[in-house]
């Protein structure tokens, strides 16, 4: 992917306007670790004969290897659990001045995927884009800030296995600053970026900032 796409951010199709505070995201989080276990005491509970309990053995979880790249197959839907999101996916382009174009802001649920880039769960890093509101209401990525490192972003692609990426950071750029090559540069892994738009709001400039989430590929399974 070519560091010129969408350089200084994503800048969004005229019209979006601020729909008012975000409502509050349903986040999930795992589990807390089970804790530890004592051994029971004396002779009948596997003590060591003197009324010594006997130490449980601490089980070492193995590192999982990483899932191994996918062919290249295009996105159909994309679903945050995080933030209860379920979003089909269409191809984006660029536009005249080489910026990626956006989704129609008449359709606010629904993301965009920069089709000539790398498909999620190819080597390389792959690019989702999604309206954070529009004159409407709030659209598909209004709590896209509020997610967290572990949360997971699922992609369900043509070939019918579904991408599962693991989020590594959050991070609020403002556009005069954005980092193109930390964004769209070349991965070994397969990687995601999700962005959209945020900070303060201009009428005559739209937003300052982009929110950009930092993913990488974890698993792959069948179902959304």
């Amino acid at each position: 992917m070519t560091v010129s796409l969408v350089t200084g951010g994503v800048w969004w199709a005229q019209g979006e306007e601020p729909a008012g505070p975000a409502p509050a995201a349903a986040a999930a989080h795992g589990a807390a670790a089970p804790a530890g276990s004592a051994g029971a005491e004396g002779k009948a509970g596997g003590g060591d004969g003197a009324g010594t309990p006997r130490r449980a053995a601490r089980a070492t979880a193995e590192p999982t290897a990483p899932p191994a790249p996918l062919g290249r197959s295009r996105p159909t839907t994309l679903a945050v659990p995080a933030i209860t999101i379920e979003a089909p996916v269409m191809g984006l382009g660029l536009d005249s001045e080489g910026r990626l174009a956006t989704p129609p802001v008449d359709n606010p649920r629904i993301v965009g995927w920069y089709k000539n880039g790398v498909t999620p769960g190819e080597r390389g890093t792959a690019v989702v884009v999604g309206h954070r509101d529009t004159r409407t209401g709030p659209a598909i990525f209004i709590n896209l800030n509020s997610l967290s490192p572990g949360n997971t972003v699922r992609i369900a692609r043509a070939d019918g296995r579904v991408a599962v990426f693991t989020v590594d950071r959050v991070r609020t750029y403002a556009k005069s600053a954005f980092p193109d090559k930390e964004v769209y540069g070349a991965a070994n892994r397969p990687e995601l970026r999700l962005l959209t738009c945020g900070g303060s709001f201009q009428a005559k400039e739209g937003y300052a900032s982009n929110i950009v989430v930092f993913a990488h590929l974890t698993g792959v399974e069948r179902q959304i």
